[in-house]
C-alpha cells in the first residue's frame, strides 16, 4: 500500500500527551489490573438531568435536523450573555461579543491561526495546557514559555520577558483556576495583565475552563470582570467542567469584538456550526437551576480535602489547590516526574500525570485529578502508603 507523507505543518505538531497517557492506562487495564485513574481530566459525574431532557426534546424537533446558522443559534449566544451577566456582572453583546465553539479546545487551537503569522510570538504558560502548543504549531508561529513557579503563586512574571520577545509578541495565554497547578488569580494580577497587554499591544486569551470550581469560599474571577479586559482580549468558557458536558463538545468565546469576528471567520470555513440539540441543551444549562453546579463544587472540595490530608498523613508533603479539579503534587527527592508516575502505575496501580507533560517547568510535580469517588481516593492513598516511600523520607 502506498504511503503518503503528511504535510510539514502536521509533522510539526507536538506529541499528544493525553493520548499517550490514555494508552498507558488502557494497556494496564487490559492486563486485568485494578487501575485507579487520577491522571484524567474528564469529569466523572453525569450531565445534569434537566440538560439531558432538553437534548431529548430537541432531538424530536425536525428543525434540528437541518444545518444550524454558522454562528450558532442566537438563543444560545443570548443564554451565554445572560449567564455572564448573572454570574459575573459582565454585559456582553450576543451578536458581536460572543461566538459558539465546538468545545473550548477548538477555540484555543484556532485562535493562534486567527491572530498570528509566521515569526510572531505567543506567550505561553509553563506548565500549561498542552493544546496551546498545538495551535501554535498549526499557525507556524513561535512560543515564549513563561515559567509558573510556586514562589510566585504559579503566576507569570511579565517583567522577566525579554524586550526582543515583547517586540514580536501578539498573543498571551493565561488560565485561572489553573490547569495543572490549581492556582487562582486575583484582581490585582488581572489588572497587571491588562496594563501589560495595553502597553505591548498583545491580545489576551483567558482560558476559563474551571471557572465554576473554587475552594475555601473563593469564587473564581472572570477576566472580563476587571475594567479594561474586554478591550485587551477574550475569555474561553467551556460547558465541559461546569456541566460535565465534556463529550458534547460545546463552549463559547466572549469578549473583544475583533477577536470574536476572527473566530467566526475561521469557523465559517472549518465547520457548519454545532448540532442544534446540543445548543438547546447548553441554553438549558445556562438558564436552568444551578444548584447541581454548587453541589458539585462542594463535592470536589470534599475530595480535595480527603486527598490532601490523606497524602500528608502518609508523609507525602503536598499543598491544597485553590481551584480546578486538579492537585499539583511535588514528587519525592531523587525522582523525575516521569519516573515517579511510572512507579505509581507499576507498583500501586494508581495513575497520575507526570508534570513534564505540561512543560519543562512541570518537572518535579505530578498532577492528580479529583475525579474519582472518595472510596477510590482512599484506596489510592492506601496503595501509595504501602510503597513506604514517604515514610522513608520522613525517617531519614
Amino acid at each position: 500500500m502506498r504511503s503518503f507523507e503528511p504535510s510539514n505543518r502536521l509533522q510539526a505538531l507536538p506529541e499528544q500527551f493525553f493520548a499517550k497517557l490514555g494508552q498507558k492506562v488502557a494497556d494496564a487495564a487490559k492486563e486485568g489490573r485494578d487501575i485507579i485513574n487520577l491522571g484524567q481530566g474528564s469529569p466523572d459525574q453525569p450531565v445534569f438531568g434537566h440538560i439531558k431532557e432538553a437534548l431529548k426534546a430537541a432531538a424530536d424537533d425536525p428543525a434540528n435536523d437541518k444545518y444550524p446558522p454558522f454562528k450558532g443559534f442566537a438563543s444560545a449566544r443570548s443564554a451565554c450573555a445572560e449567564f455572564y451577566q448573572r454570574e459575573y456582572g459582565v454585559k456582553l453583546d450576543p451578536e458581536k461579543e460572543i461566538t459558539l465553539l465546538i468545545g473550548g479546545k477548538a477555540g484555543l487551537v484556532e485562535l493562534p491561526q486567527c491572530l498570528l503569522n509566521p515569526g510572531d510570538i505567543a506567550l505561553v504558560p509553563d506548565p500549561g495546557y498542552p493544546d496551546y502548543w498545538s495551535g501554535m504549531a498549526l499557525a507556524g508561529a513561535e512560543m515564549h514559555m513563561m515559567p509558573l513557579v510556586e514562589e510566585n503563586r504559579f503566576l507569570p512574571r511579565y517583567e522577566d520577558i525579554p524586550a526582543d520577545v515583547l517586540k514580536r509578541a501578539k498573543l498571551l495565554f493565561i488560565n485561572y483556576p489553573n490547569n495543572p497547578t490549581g492556582a487562582m488569580a486575583d484582581e490585582a494580577f488581572f489588572e497587571e495583565t491588562i496594563e501589560f497587554a495595553n502597553k505591548h499591544g498583545i491580545c489576551v486569551i483567558h482560558d476559563f475552563a474551571y471557572g465554576a470550581i473554587g475552594f475555601d469560599g473563593k469564587k473564581p474571577l472572570s477576566y472580563l470582570e476587571v475594567n479594561g479586559a474586554k478591550e485587551t482580549g477574550i475569555e474561553i468558557y467551556t460547558m465541559s467542567k461546569t456541566y460535565n458536558m465534556a463529550g458534547w463538545r460545546i463552549g463559547f468565546a466572549v469578549g473583544n469584538p475583533s477577536v470574536i469576528a476572527a473566530l467566526d471567520l475561521i469557523q465559517d470555513h472549518l465547520h457548519c456550526s454545532l448540532y442544534g440539540g446540543i445548543q438547546e441543551a447548553a441554553t438549558a444549562a445556562f438558564l436552568g437551576p444551578q444548584d447541581e453546579v454548587i453541589k458539585q463544587e462542594a463535592m470536589y472540595e470534599k475530595r480535595r480535602n480527603l486527598l490532601i490530608s490523606g497524602l500528608n498523613e502518609i508523609g507525602w508533603e503536598v499543598k491544597a489547590p485553590e481551584g480546578s479539579f486538579f492537585s499539583w503534587l511535588k514528587v519525592p527527592d531523587g525522582c523525575t516526574s516521569e519516573e515517579f508516575s511510572n512507579l505509581l502505575l507499576e507498583k500501586a496501580n494508581v495513575v497520575v500525570a507526570p508534570g513534564t507533560g505540561f512543560g519543562e517547568h512541570g518537572e518535579g510535580y505530578v498532577r492528580a485529578g479529583l475525579l474519582a469517588s472518595e472510596e477510590r481516593m482512599k484506596e489510592a492513598i492506601s496503595r501509595i502508603a504501602r510503597l513506604d516511600i514517604f515514610k522513608k523520607q520522613v525517617d531519614s
